[in-house]
């Protein structure tokens, strides 16, 4: 079958569902046709819906625009294309442990790829639908340091999920990555550097005015990211106070104080690139219209080969601070109440730090490496945004997840490293590397029907299922640690490892 196909492993329960009851949707972007699969027949998929006219030719390097209505029925039964990026060739612990947290196949990009997916329980007749709520819909922003990353990561195919509840929808959005998507061009204004996240943007504008035509609630959207994705939830909840479409926001392993800024404030990155295509030209325009000639496939190499021969200075292409998607000073905003003020669920893994120090497949990283990097990028990150949102307060329901299943984490010395929770999310754990244990299972039902509670009631619904909001003497929720499905942890072991922001040199929890 299509490429979702192969990425969809293994099969949930299946049970009568009252969301969407066509597999023809009409949309603000033409009239879709989605389909079904033997491995989640009660999942309608919808997939690779464009939500805005694709950056390509003299659109390159602008703000997006959105889609104007086809006329034709769109068939949208693959997952679009993933957005230009390169993986460097070092190993890692995705790349060499767990390549289903990479886009899979690894060449199957476009620029064409400002589409997005969609997951929603199919009801048995016209009737279910009229006869029930609308569902609630969670939005996934991927991770990959705002480099990598795409919908056909396998490990994050929702189908499985979806299919086990039939309670709620989920929806994948695409967005541009590394030089396509910021830029930091001297040609373009400052509020056009960053354009993924005027991507995402669109993405949710165009999911708030259509998915009720899938079954789904406009009221009840969850905006939910991981790592680069967390972070972008978070600039989300600055940059849209007064309009924010979400209702709720869960953020893993990521913050605004988990800054990837780039710091490039003299725009040279981007004429260095230009420059080795033969687009010497002085003037800015002249600059950026020669590069947009130039295939992406051609940048991305070079931008790779650069990166694999480990040069310096480096270049990247990250977020821009430009004070209108991205800013300088989210204490001082949060203090003013300047945010969604909507409730959230963060938090982060034990062992975060495990796969980013120089991989050594035999005896790991220094502990104490991985340590630092846990909670210098993670954890005290984390500490910080929590200690904002109370201070505004705000509803913040804290976690830490500590399981370490060998599926996931082959390695002995990996544990709970970073993005190992989002297959147990997902309920993808077990499409590689065998099924999965059912204490795996356990801990992956528990860890969705937290999700699923809170995109249906993003104040009480984590509280009916035991889990209380954040205060300082009260507890967060630890997951899959010592054969326990979930327990407490108080707050103040969770900070205990942090003054703040700032590492304090204490062990990490739940050490």
């Amino acid at each position: 079958m299509a490429l979702t196909a192969a990425l969809l492993l293994g099969l949930s329960q299946l049970q009568l569902v009252t969301a969407v009851s066509s597999l023809h949707v009409d949309t603000s972007s033409g009239p879709v046709e989605g389909f079904t699969d033997d491995i989640t027949p009660n999942v309608a998929q919808y997939l690779g819906i464009p939500f805005a006219e694709q950056p390509v030719g003299a659109r390159r390097w602008l703000p997006p625009a959105p889609k104007c209505r086809a006329n034709e029925t769109l068939k949208a039964t693959n997952l679009g294309p993933s957005c230009p990026q390169f993986e460097g060739d070092a190993p890692n612990v995705w790349l060499t442990d767990a390549p289903e947290f990479i886009i899979s196949p690894r060449d199957y990009q476009s620029e064409e790829c400002l589409n997005l997916n969609i997951w929603a329980p199919l009801s048995t007749c016209e009737t279910d639908k009229d006869e029930s709520e609308p569902l609630p819909v969670l939005v996934w922003i991927h991770g990959g340091g705002f480099v990598t990353g795409g919908p056909t990561v396998p490990y994050q195919v929702p189908a499985r999920w979806v299919e086990r509840t039939g309670k709620h929808i989920v929806v994948g959005i695409n967005y541009r990555l590394n030089i396509f998507g910021f830029p930091n061009a001297k040609a373009l204004a400052d509020d056009e550097q960053n354009l993924a996240f005027l991507d995402q943007r669109l993405a949710l504008e165009w999911i708030r005015d259509n998915i009720a035509n899938f079954g789904g609630d406009p009221d009840r959207i969850t905006l939910w990211g991981q790592s680069a994705g967390a972070i972008s939830v978070d600039y989300y909840n600055f940059a849209y106070p007064e309009d924010p479409i979400v209702s709720g926001l869960i953020m893993n392993s990521g913050s605004s104080f988990l800054s990837i800024a780039t710091a490039d404030t003299q725009q040279t990155n981007f004429t260095f690139v230009a420059q080795h295509f033969g687009c010497d030209e002085t003037d800015p325009d002249a600059e950026i219209d020669c590069l947009r000639k130039i295939e992406s496939s051609d940048i991305e190499s070079f931008l790779k080969e650069y990166s694999d021969n480990g040069t310096s200075p480096g270049v990247r292409f990250v977020p821009v601070v430009d004070n209108v998607t991205v800013f300088s000073n989210y204490t001082e905003r949060a203090q003013a109440g300047n945010f969604t003020l909507k409730p959230a669920i963060i938090g982060t893994t034990d062992n975060e730090g495990s796969a980013f120090p120089a991989y050594n497949a035999t005896y790991g990283p220094p502990q104490a490496e991985a340590d630092a990097a846990t909670a210098n990028n993670f954890l005290c990150p984390i500490v910080k945004t929590t200690y904002d949102r109370m201070a505004a307060n705000t509803t913040t329901f804290r976690y830490l997840y500590a399981g370490n299943f060998s599926n996931i984490a082959p390695r002995f010395w990996q544990g709970a490293f970073h993005s190992s929770d989002l297959p147990l999310y997902f309920g993808t754990y077990g499409i590689a590397r065998g099924n999965g244990t059912d204490f795996e299972r356990e801990v992956s039902e528990q860890a969705q029907d937290y999700y699923l509670a809170f995109a249906e009631d993003p104040v009480n619904g984590l509280p009916k299922l035991g889990w209380e909001a954040y205060k300082s003497s009260g507890e967060g929720v630890l997951l899959g640690y010592d054969g326990e499905v979930t327990q407490s942890i108080a707050a103040s072991e969770l900070e205990s490892a942090c003054d703040g922001l700032t590492p304090n040199g204490n062990p990490l929890p739940p050490l």
